[in-house]
């Protein structure tokens, strides 16, 4: 079956040299939930504005739905939306008006469009004929996917969707992507909440440097984790992580709690923690848990998350 999108060797190098892309191949299928994962700077945002149109690629080529966006350019915008990161409205259009001038853009006809029932979705019927500008950031974060479905694209791109948002919001957007899908919508997204990808995505690819460093099913992914993680506590203060032999890495929580992984195929817990009392540092209380995405991705990257963030 022909893949959503299917890149091969794409490749973006910037005026002054700067290589974003880096040979990229990928193929996301049909009716997948689709996870594109990486640190800043590795290449997600650049990806993402060539199948938007917005970047032009310097080599390899790119597919929408079986249109190459050289070839067919029309065709294969009309297969995406994109929900971009920032928001940008004209302040002075209501949301009604933004998604029937979209609509327009696309050339759906008038009895076709779906302005109305598209606000009805996110939950912004009743700010239909408010002026844009009296949003809530959250509100106009809702806006941006209608915006985005406007021409009904069979592939949707959520470029760090829930950013800024709060907790109710975030699960509210995600019910509707999740009946996007449903619907048979491909979806793909970039996100920082790795619980996220985690939660909602059957597969996962990660980018780091502008080349694709794996792309696999989540399980498969998740299954690539040896690592398990126990987080002790102490009954006195430290300056900096101890040095514990068999453990992969330590990190120090706070004055009294350490963080530490360790390879779950050569050692145990039982031996870890007989090394920190063996060192001096009696435990008063151990949670254990098995590594999650947020290692493999740091595992793969060299990246912990909150770097990764910027």
């Amino acid at each position: 079956m022909t893949a959503a999108i299917r890149l091969k060797g794409l490749e973006k190098t910037y005026a002054g040299g700067k290589r974003a892309l880096n040979g990229v191949d990928l193929a996301i299928p049909r009716g997948s939930m689709f996870a594109l994962l990486g640190p800043n700077g590795a290449g997600k945002s650049t990806l993402i504005n060539i199948l938007a149109g917005l970047v032009r690629k310097t080599g390899g080529s790119a597919e929408i739905w079986g249109f190459d966006i050289d070839q067919h350019p029309r065709n294969a915008k009309a297969s995406i939306g994109v929900v971009p990161q920032e928001l940008l409205f004209d302040a002075f259009f209501t949301p009604f008006e933004t998604l029937e001038l979209q609509a327009g853009l696309y050339g759906v006809p008038p009895e076709k469009r779906r302005s109305m029932e598209l606000l009805e979705k996110v939950r912004l019927d009743d700010k239909a004929h408010v002026y844009t500008r009296t949003l809530s950031g959250g509100m106009k974060r809702r806006l941006l996917i209608a915006k985005a479905m406007v021409h009904n694209p069979p592939v949707l791109i959520l470029d760090e969707p829930t950013a800024g948002v709060d907790i109710e919001l975030r699960q509210m957007l995600w019910a509707y992507v999740r009946e996007l899908h449903a619907g048979g919508t491909t979806v793909v997204l970039t996100t920082h909440y790795l619980e996220e990808a985690e939660e909602l995505c059957d597969r996962i690819a990660i980018v780091n440097h502008g080349r694709i460093v794996i792309d696999t099913d989540k399980d498969n992914l998740l299954s690539q984790a040896q690592d398990k993680r126990v987080e002790v506590t102490l009954d006195h203060d430290l300056q900096q992580p101890p040095e514990i032999a068999g453990a992969t890495r330590v990190t120090l929580l706070d004055s009294r709690r350490l963080d530490i992984l360790y390879d779950k195929q050569t050692v145990k817990a039982g031996a870890i923690l007989a090394r920190l009392q063996e060192a001096g540092h009696p435990v008063v209380d151990v949670t254990t848990r098995e590594a999650d995405l947020e290692d493999v991705f740091l595992d793969l990257t060299g990246t912990p998350l909150e770097a990764a963030k910027g």
